[in-house]
């Protein structure tokens, strides 16, 4: 087989489209580009999605893994050679549960359908192998290089060493003939422990009939024994019973006396509220409440009248205080307007003035008649009339100082005086607002008291005449309502005295026989008597309860000669399952040492043909390789003949003796005439430069019997083939660019 192209929609590749060359193949590409996308892509076009795979811890199922991350449908075309056809394969999804799950194969430019070519059987009728025989042989992954055993590889292997033929395998028989030994004998479970188990129990059955009879026996013996005294204590009760009904007739009997005289005492009542004229509950209610009423009503104009004396009080100090007060007979305007009586302004006086002038004549004169000096005389006495006028104006400034400084505080004064006015006469008129306010509410609420009151002494003489004011009639009202609560007292009680003796008179069956006796008082009491019938009676249903499971017993073990019988039989099965038991751990034994054989002739040639692409593969480091049969592989280093397990060698070492097991498979297992291409996922990464350049040689050489892709994130492997056209290399991108 030989593959062209492949397209896909398929995980992170988008339509992505991959041409193949015949031959090797190098698919150079980083990390994160899809290489293992391209390899799981290739295998599900071959064979399909496994749709039952779940995820498990870490790892996806690939129909999860690989489902397109632009959220298109899983979808892909193969694009492939087989023998001299040209096939062209295409998968697409449908349904979301079946990725790639509808299936198509035409010749290559034709729409004529392949005949014979399912989804189902398309890798196994290209390559001729089957899944997992492909997986364990040619399609290689970093990691996953280890060889495994499956039935069919096995089965390939078989059909190599045998007659060819690929529908047997030893790990399928063995495991049909350990389901048979385990289904005939596994632990405590199968038929021959089953079987045991029903012989033990069988004998157990036979066994255990007599000592069953003789107990049936014992109990029909307590049980006639029981049934006896059951009828005695049943004669007891009844006469317990006849002692009651007389209990209940005479019973009958008081509580009728205690019922009419009741209902007697009730009617005497009822006629004493009708003939006194006393009124219904809710009348009495009423008036009560219009006491109440009445007593908050009087509370209240008890409280205003006290409020309205309060109010007297504030206003008599108000009226005090405004009386007080120097505009105490003016409102505020009008002591506004009252003009401020001060003291006259001093003023210099006129005599002041007329006697400077005369001092000043006379002054003059003198000094006239003394020196006869005119000018010396006239300022002389000018001078002496200015200082008597400035002395006397020195004067009459000072007491203007103090005439101003006292009209001053007189004017303050007034306006303090004004302000003291104001406030009082608001309070005087607040405080006679306030009091006629509470005057005019105390005499509404006194009103209102004795209106009430009037209306309600006059409902309460009607059937009170004595009622002469509240108290009193509050005390009739009282005494009303206890006459009626002693009335309905009365009604209730013989109301349930009735009632008591019309049910007394349906448990008494009627008055005794005049010629029957009393009976006699019981000797014991009821409680008694039923306790030890109950004690009686639950010892027999125990004990019939036991003969019924006894006999159930007795029915259930069946005849003892069928049990007999049935013991023979299963005796017989068990020695003739213990002879299959013995014949089928032989026939695995024998098939096991088959097997052995088998693979002791497989083995060695596979062996051999990984020792010689091992040490290619090494230069010579290793001299052989050891397979058990079950393709557990080791390694012989060169002069050194103790083998070496894998796990002992390094990670490269490992993977390149996995490598050589895996090509020596290939060589031996997959059928020759299909060409199965080898597929490589990053196989060589662990390889040192020198190994892996041995293994490039080797895939070149393989490369000429088959097609072989070889994914890489190294550039070595390219660098390696540069200048050998007959090796396409190709370098890939990331998934949204091409290749």
């Amino acid at each position: 087989m030989l593959i062209r192209r492949m397209t896909a929609t398929f995980g992170k590749l988008r339509e992505q489209t991959l041409e193949l060359q015949d031959g090797l193949n190098i698919l150079q590409a980083p990390n994160e580009t899809g290489k293992s996308t391209w390899c799981a892509f290739l295998l599900s076009m071959l064979y399909g999605v496994n749709t039952k795979e779940r995820d498990r811890a870490g790892v996806l199922a690939d129909k999860n893994r690989y489902a397109p991350w632009s959220g298109a449908p899983m979808s892909g075309r193969l694009d492939c050679r087989a023998g001299n056809d040209a096939l062209t394969l295409f998968r697409t999804t449908r349904r979301q549960t079946a990725p790639m799950g509808d299936f198509q194969a035409l010749y290559t430019g034709t729409a004529d359908p392949v005949p014979g070519l399912t989804g189902a059987g398309c890798g196994e009728a290209l390559l001729g192998v089957s899944r997992e025989v492909y997986a364990r042989s040619a399609f290689i992954r970093q990691g996953g290089m280890a060889v495994t055993q499956d039935p069919g590889l096995e089965r390939r292997v078989a059909a190599l060493v045998t007659s060819g033929e690929e529908d047997t395998s030893y790990m399928e028989a063995a495991e049909i003939l350990k389901k048979q030994l385990n289904r005939r004998r596994h632990n405590k479970t199968g038929q021959l422990p089953a079987l045991e188990a029903e012989l033990r129990e069988t004998e157990a059955q036979l066994s255990s009939q007599a000592e069953l009879a003789r107990q049936r026996e014992n109990l029909l013996a307590r049980s006639a024994e029981l049934e006896a005294r059951e009828a005695a204590f049943q004669e007891e009760l009844a006469a317990l019973d006849r002692w009651d009904l007389h209990q209940k007739h005479q019973a009958r009997q008081k509580l009728e006396e205690a019922a009419v005289q009741a209902e007697e005492k009730a009617d005497a009542l009822r006629r004493r509220l009708e003939e006194e004229g006393i009124p219904e509950n809710d009348v009495t209610a009423r008036l009560r409440g219009a006491i109440v009423n009445l007593n908050t009503v009087r509370k209240s104009a008890e409280k205003a009248q006290e409020e309205y004396d309060a109010a007297k009080s504030v206003l008599a100090r108000a009226e005090e205080a405004l009386s007080a007060s120097p505009f105490a007979a003016l409102t505020p305007e009008e002591a506004k307007l009252r003009p401020l009586d001060l003291p006259q302004r001093p003023r210099l006086p006129l005599w002041v003035m007329a006697l400077s002038a005369l001092l000043g004549l006379a002054l003059g004169g003198a000094l006239y008649l003394l020196r006869k000096d005119i000018p010396l005389a006239a300022g002389c006495g000018c001078g002496l009339a200015g200082c008597a006028w400035l002395l006397a104006s020195l004067m009459v400034r000072k007491r203007q100082s103090k005439w101003e400084a006292s009209s001053s505080a007189a004017r303050q004064e007034r306006e303090q005086a004004l302000a003291s006015h104001s406030g009082l006469y608001r309070a005087a008129q607040d405080a006679r607002q306030e009091a006629s306010a509470r005057s005019a509410a105390a005499q509404g609420l006194w009103q209102s008291v004795d209106t009430n009151a009037d209306g309600i002494l006059e409902e309460v003489r009607r059937f009170a005449p004595a009622a002469y004011d509240i108290p009193s009639a509050d005390a009739a009202l009282r005494a009303s309502a206890l006459l009626r609560k002693e009335l309905a007292e009365a009604e209730k009680a013989a109301h349930e005295a009735r009632l008591r003796s019309e049910f007394q008179a349906g448990e008494d069956p009627g008055p005794e026989g005049p010629d029957s006796p009393p009976p006699l008082p019981p000797k014991r009491d009821r409680e008694t008597v039923t306790e030890e019938l109950e004690s009686v009676r639950a010892d027999l249903a125990a004990l019939r309860s036991n003969l019924e499971r006894i006999a159930g017993r007795l029915h259930a073990a069946g005849d003892p000669a069928a049990l007999q019988a049935a013991a023979e039989r299963l005796t017989d099965e068990i020695a003739a399952l213990e002879g299959e038991y013995a014949a089928i751990e032989l026939a695995m034994s024998t098939l096991a040492h088959a097997n052995a054989q088998l693979q002791g002739r497989f083995s060695p040639a596979l062996g051999r043909r990984a020792a010689e692409i091992f040490d290619g593969l090494t230069g010579g480091a290793y001299g052989g390789v050891i397979l058990d049969r079950t393709l557990r592989v080791s390694a012989e280093p060169a002069g050194d003949g103790v083998p070496r397990d894998a796990g002992c060698l390094s990670a490269g070492a490992a993977d390149q003796l996995y490598l050589a097991v895996r090509l020596a498979v290939c060589d031996l297992v997959l059928p020759p005439e299909n060409a199965v291409p080898i597929v490589l996922d990053d196989a060589l990464a662990s390889f040192d430069d020198g190994r892996c350049a041995a293994a490039l040689d080797y895939l070149r050489k393989e490369a000429e019997k088959r097609q072989i892709l070889l994914f890489t994130c190294h550039s070595r492997e390219a660098e390696h083939f540069r200048d050998d056209p007959a090796v396409s290399i190709q370098h890939l991108t990331a998934p949204g660019g091409r290749v």
